[in-house]
């Protein structure tokens, strides 16, 4: 089993910026895990917005945040980043930490087995 514990996240204005975390506890070869952050709006399904494989070595995001967004790891610290730049208004959402189960799985077949708990980012225009 796997918990993950998000921090990070609040209220900025347009064109500003703010990072999440999201550290992981419960299994000795987390390091060995692909994770992600996903996002959800009010009334909307559930999105992908970035993925790291496990080395760190390779990343994936959705088209309307690249470039803008960053996503990172420590494995030292068991903790996953999301830097986001130049943020938008419709970037507001509840932001939800993943972690695959799968020992080593490629970041594109990344699957979200443990969520943290989501943090809410609101961007005002």
């Amino acid at each position: 089993q796997v918990q993950l514990t998000q921090s990070g996240g609040g209220l900025v204005q347009a064109g500003g910026s703010l990072r999440l975390s999201c550290t992981a506890s419960g299994r000795t070869f987390i390091s060995n895990l692909a994770m992600g952050w996903f996002r959800q709006a009010p009334g909307r399904e559930r999105e992908f917005v970035a993925a790291i494989s496990w080395s760190g070595a390779n990343t994936l995001y959705a088209d309307s945040v690249k470039g803008r967004f960053t996503i990172s790891r420590d494995n030292a610290k068991n903790t996953v980043y999301l830097q986001m730049n130049s943020l938008k208004p419709e970037d507001t959402s509840v932001y939800y930490c993943a972690a695959d189960s799968a020992y080593r799985r490629p970041v594109a077949d990344m699957v979200g087995d443990y969520w943290g708990q989501g943090t809410q980012v609101t961007v005002s225009s």
